[in-house]
């Protein structure tokens, strides 16, 4: 199974960002039927550590460390994470260009989470993937569709953006299947 653990905005964050994606370039290349990869609304989340393939023999062992980080997590901190989604920005270049929308609010403790839940993962001898951890909402995957302008115009309709505040209230185990229409299944949750 291919797994990341996440958190997801609220539908009211989504519906809110959705607003301000149907007023940008890529929305308009997708309905000129250029496959820009937009994402889905209903599959928008933050990765906090992406596992890649993992044997459901190890599943057991991936939920007890998932909990055990999100127990940690609880007793940690007073409260769940406020965020907001607001500013963006894209990564890449040509080929592997990604749009996305940047979070503010309490975002110092998601790298709390994101820290605890690699470490908990380290210790069930569980891989992932040790990029450093940069809290982030992919919206789109132009990749060389658009213009480098068309591009920027877009990263830069982001800079103004502020969506509304919301809970970050659990921490999700999901599974990702892959393809031209990549599909998210929750597999797990626990309560921060």
């Amino acid at each position: 199974m291919r797994l990341f653990v996440a958190v997801d905005p609220s539908a009211v964050a989504v519906d809110h960002l959705g607003t301000r994606l149907a007023r940008m370039r890529v929305a308009a290349a997708t309905a000129a039927g250029l496959d820009v990869r937009l994402a889905d609304p209903a599959d928008l989340h933050v990765t906090v550590a992406f596992l890649g393939t993992v044997g459901a023999d190890r599943l057991v062992e991936l939920e007890s460390a998932l909990g055990l980080a999100a127990s940690w997590f609880r007793a940690a901190r007073q409260g769940v994470p406020r965020l907001r989604l607001g500013g963006g920005g894209r990564f890449g270049r040509d080929r592997s260009t990604v749009l996305w929308v940047d979070l503010r609010g309490d975002v110092e403790a998601l790298h709390l989470l994101a820290g605890q839940v690699r470490t908990r993962l380290r210790h069930a001898g569980l891989a992932y993937d040790e990029k450093p951890f940069r809290p982030h909402l992919t919206i789109a995957r132009p990749g060389d569709r658009m213009t480098p302008a068309d591009i920027e115009a877009d990263r830069a309709f982001l800079d103004g953006y502020e969506g509304p505040e919301w809970s970050a209230s659990e921490l999700l185990l999901m599974r990702s299947r892959p393809g031209s229409r990549p599909r998210y299944e929750r597999i797990a949750a626990w309560a921060l």
